[in-house]
């Protein structure tokens, strides 16, 4: 069962003030745990079998989590005061749970074991940690975050992820050069989900191989990699481009629709 500490009422206790300036940040809590707001989030880090730190609840919420959680799970639990929980949200309207988690460690090889989904300047969190979902809905291998894509350890990208960033192999603040020769040296073949220009989705060669490269929707996929890769578009009626998360979505379930048909 969960260790029961002493009680935070204060904003001057040295935990509070460590999460508050990383909620606040969108950063990592430090000591490599990453901020995990929601009893869903909980339940997903839980059933992942992940490594947890700690976990904060408000006053409110104590009772609540504690009839909750599994009895074979062991570590501390901070309850705090509810006003002071309110400065640790990373939401509008907390539920009164938030988990340090470590996210797990994963090698380039696991992540390139299948196709790959690459996210290049995708700053928006939300949109972000949405990928991830489709990555693990759709059965993507693993995801690589570009460097200047949103961080997968940022509170709002686990929260988007829903749990599967507990699940899906990652790897992050990858250089682009690095990429493409991680990708060249495993025979991958890089394609580009463009706006327009490219080959239309349902003729796109969509393999094992491929890793699928999402950019930004304000500024596309960047030159050098788009150089290195064979466009594709998702074809559209009214609209000129769809948000990044949509578009990595449509193509992936467009890859799992064609395996299910074989």
């Amino acid at each position: 069962m969960p260790q029961i500490r002493d009680p935070i009422t204060s904003r001057s206790n040295p935990l509070f003030k460590r999460i508050r300036l990383a909620a606040a940040r969108g950063l990592p809590a430090g000591d490599g745990c990453a901020l995990a707001e929601s009893p869903q989030l909980l339940t997903e880090a839980l059933r992942s079998g992940i490594g947890i730190d700690r976990v904060l609840v408000s006053a409110n919420a104590q009772t609540r989590v504690l009839e909750s959680l599994p009895p074979h799970r062991d570590f501390p639990l901070h309850p705090v005061a509810d006003r002071l929980f309110q400065e640790l949200a990373t939401t509008a309207h907390s539920q009164g749970v938030l988990a340090l988690v470590r996210l797990p460690r994963w090698d380039p090889d696991t992540v390139f074991s299948g196709l790959v989904l690459a996210l290049d300047s995708v700053r928006d969190p939300g949109n972000a940690g949405t990928c991830v979902r489709s990555a693990e809905a759709f059965g993507a291998a693993g995801i690589v975050f570009l460097k200047g894509a949103a961080a997968p350890t940022n509170p709002k990208t686990l929260r988007a992820s829903a749990g599967s960033l507990f699940r899906v192999p990652f790897l992050a603040g990858v250089d682009p050069a690095a990429f493409v020769a991680l990708a060249n040296e495993r025979g991958r073949s890089l394609v580009a989900a463009e706006a327009r220009g490219g080959v239309p989705l349902h003729r796109a060669e969509l393999s094992e191989n491929s890793v699928v490269i999402i950019g930004s929707e304000t500024h596309g996929i960047s030159p050098g990699l788009l150089a290195e890769s064979a466009p594709i578009a998702v074809p559209t009626a009214g609209v000129e481009s769809l948000n990044a998360a949509v578009a990595a979505a449509v193509i992936l379930y467009e890859r799992r629709r064609r395996l299910a048909v074989r």
